[in-house]
């Protein structure tokens, strides 16, 4: 549909007009719109209509029809200037009833046991909720899109508005909440300073805690002790799966920067209890449980490392003795995790070291977990004629990626391994060989061996009786037994043998004479330098003639 043609027909006193114009504005564009820069004149000034036609009194259908033509024309950052105002975004704010300043009141009717808000919420008709929606999408674009739209949504206290709504009611339409949470990560993640004042002012990790907990259905059984999810109950619905998910991401956002105090303490570890709990969910699809143990992970990397002992200190639901009575079900399904990201075999950076992070963390600060990391990932030696990076085992698998091409990837891989070996650079090469090692030694300046600065306890490493015969006979480079190999000069004859030797001289005498290598002497000093100058040196007492 021409562009020019809508404009000309465009009046926004007629809403009957505007409805029916627009509807097949949309029809036409909903998956097909075209940025064409000649027509970026022409769709600023739609936008400006469309707007303008939004600010008068209309139907809930026909302001559903504008939203969704503006949503469309928001795709386009280039045309968002009449939007990106003040007048623009409190006039998308209204459409999605977000209302500044009413967090206070709401809270003591919270308090109070009255829910008027929530009913006010409720009683909007279908149509009503649309419009709600499309707002919602349309301020999601906008601020996307528009660094002016961000400004002016600090200014206007637009993020304040969003706890407001979620504080209020927690029944509202999917979509609804699906698209409050998603603004509300949307300012996180662009405006620092609103991060600041959301965590600070307005209590948000608290509040979208409340959140996760409600959309997770969490019961608890103990401090930070949710109750186990029935193993054959049904998966977590799709829907309540994206709510938890837009939640996760904004708390990501909110738990960048690590405050302190007690009570700081106090929620974050209320969040490792609800984040254990989403860790042993199921969603519908194996994809969907993937992603939602992704944002789990991300955020339990936030969180300080002290917290980590949540996860396995869950008494009623029982542990296991060998591990000082710790429930390592959560431990497992982040191994687990870890070797699917692994076995991916693409975007290792995004997807497998969050998860290494973590657990190379909760390892060096938590004994239990680390143990039974190991035995997962680094049992005892046994078969050692294979090279270390062969096979199909974890530990196979963990050992290529220390020589990953990318360089975060194969050092967080190597901090991983040296971490379940208690930093000994000894234990390391055992499982790896030295040629896989040799990148974290030198980036730890530990070439000549040692530990690193972690304390560990001493527990139980003992080799097996296979390792420990075959041990004089492991080739350090490689990490395994080699067969041994011919020597070449067996069945030579003393004239091949001599034929050898003396081509090798000649090469060594070339290179030398291109300068491609020199050879090189020790001063008596200790110093290196080339070797004629050590064998004739002006300083040496003893050059000269011979003494008497």
């Amino acid at each position: 549909m021409d562009l020019n043609t809508v404009l000309s027909q465009l009046e926004p006193d007629n809403e009957e007009e505007v409805e029916k114009l627009l509807q097949q504005f949309n029809r036409e564009n909903i998956h097909t719109f075209s940025f064409d820069p000649t027509e970026e004149t022409l769709r600023i000034k739609l936008c400006q209509s469309v707007l303008t036609a939004l600010g008068m009194q209309m139907q809930p259908g026909c302001q559903r029809t504008c939203l969704e033509t503006l949503r469309i024309l928001s795709r386009d950052k280039r045309v968002l200037a009449p939007v990106a105002t003040k007048e623009g975004v409190l006039i998308l704010g209204a459409m999605a009833r977000l209302r500044a300043g009413e967090e206070d009141e709401e809270q003591e009717e919270e308090e109070e046991g009255d829910d008027r808000r929530g009913s006010r919420e409720h009683v909007q008709s279908e149509a009503e909720e649309r419009v709600v929606v499309e707002a919602l999408k349309c301020l999601c674009n906008v601020v996307f899109n528009s660094p002016a739209a961000q400004q002016v949504s600090v200014e206007v206290e637009l993020a304040h508005s969003l706890c407001a709504r979620l504080r209020a009611a927690r029944e509202w339409h999917h979509e609804v909440g699906l698209f409050t949470l998603r603004l509300l990560f949307l300012l996180s993640a662009l405006r620092p300073d609103v991060r600041a004042a959301l965590r600070r002012e307005w209590h948000a990790v608290k509040l979208l805690t409340e959140v996760l907990e409600h959309t997770l259905d969490v019961r608890w059984v103990g401090p930070y002790e949710a109750a186990r999810p029935e193993p054959q109950g049904p998966p977590m619905p799709a829907e309540d799966n994206e709510r938890a998910m837009e939640a996760l991401k904004a708390l990501f956002n909110l738990t960048l920067s690590e405050a302190g105090g007690e009570e700081d303490d106090h929620q974050f570890r209320l969040v490792a209890a609800i984040l254990r709990h989403l860790l042993m969910l199921k969603t519908e699809t194996e994809e969907k449980t993937e992603e939602a143990h992704s944002h789990a992970v991300n955020l339990l990397n936030n969180l300080p490392v002290t917290c980590l002992d949540v996860l396995i200190d869950v008494p009623v639901q029982g542990g296991q003795e060998k591990y000082g009575g710790k429930n390592m079900d959560v431990v497992q399904v982040l191994l687990d995790f870890m070797e699917k990201r692994i076995d991916k075999g693409s975007n290792y950076k995004e997807g497998l070291t969050p998860v290494l992070s973590l657990l190379t963390e909760g390892s060096r600060h938590h004994r239990e977990i680390r143990r039974f990391i190991k035995a997962q990932v680094l049992p005892p030696l046994k078969d050692v004629k294979i090279r270390p990076e062969i096979g199909t085992t974890v530990r196979n698998k963990l050992v290529r990626l220390m020589t990953h091409v990318d360089m975060g990837v194969k050092q967080t891989a190597a901090e991983f391994l040296f971490v379940l070996c208690k930093e000994s650079v000894d234990n390391l090469l055992k499982y790896t060989g030295y040629g896989n090692a040799a990148g974290l030694l030198v980036a730890r300046g530990l070439l000549a061996g040692g530990r690193g600065e972690t304390q560990y306890s001493e527990d139980e490493d003992s080799d097996t009786e296979e390792y420990k015969t075959a041990k004089p006979f492991i080739n350090p480079i490689t990490g395994h037994v080699e067969e041994p190999m011919p020597n070449p000069i067996e069945e030579m004859t003393e004239e091949q043998k001599e034929y050898e030797a003396q081509k090798l001289v000649n090469m060594f005498d070339k290179l030398s004479r291109q300068n491609v290598i020199r050879p090189m002497g020790v001063r008596p000093d200790g110093t290196l330098a080339p070797l004629v100058e050590t064998l004739c040196d002006p300083h040496d007492d003893n050059s000269g003639s011979d003494s008497d």
